[in-house]
């Protein structure tokens, strides 16, 4: 499988050990970046660089899943909700790894790299890659509200107010 991986420079040597793990597991790795340590870089670019790889791959009939990192994981997984065709998750435990696949289809994890150690990091990664979307008409349901809304503002029978 293709993961696609972006961090920050909270995330960079936590990513660069889950790459390594994800490699010698057999599965094809792009880095979004960074590329070297900077305190003052942005997440966004790296994370929505990411997020992109993901929707390319799954247009184009690629098995494929993201992983982006950062102190927190909560303004990565945002970064990456904002590309059409995401639909990331902030994981923190083995039962938020699994649901985000089995419920939600979620094809990338968001990880905070200062909450975490690797090893959990890891577990959590092969827990998500691993569990499959067993397609339960009410997930996909719901899943398809979320890509409608995405795509034209609405929800067909459903009330969606305005701003």
């Amino acid at each position: 499988m293709r993961i696609h991986v972006a961090t920050d420079h909270a995330g960079l040597e936590f990513s660069q050990q889950l790459q390594q793990h994800l490699r010698d597991a057999g599965h094809e790795v792009i880095d979004h970046g960074p590329a070297e340590y900077d305190a003052l870089d942005d997440y966004p670019s790296f994370c929505i660089n990411a997020a992109l790889g993901v929707a390319r791959d799954e247009r184009d009939g690629i098995e494929a899943l993201g992983v982006v990192f950062g102190g927190s994981g909560n303004g990565e997984q945002m970064a990456a909700n904002k590309v059409a065709g995401i639909r990331a998750a902030l994981v923190w435990n083995d039962s938020t790894a699994q649901l985000a696949r089995e419920h939600n289809n979620a094809n990338v994890i968001s990880i905070g790299a200062r909450q975490h150690e690797v090893a959990d990091a890891i577990r959590f990664i092969d827990l998500f890659v691993q569990e499959p979307f067993p397609g339960d008409e009410r997930h996909v349901r719901r899943i398809n509200q979320l890509g409608e809304y995405e795509t034209t503002g609405a929800i067909a029978g459903k009330q969606v107010d305005a701003l």
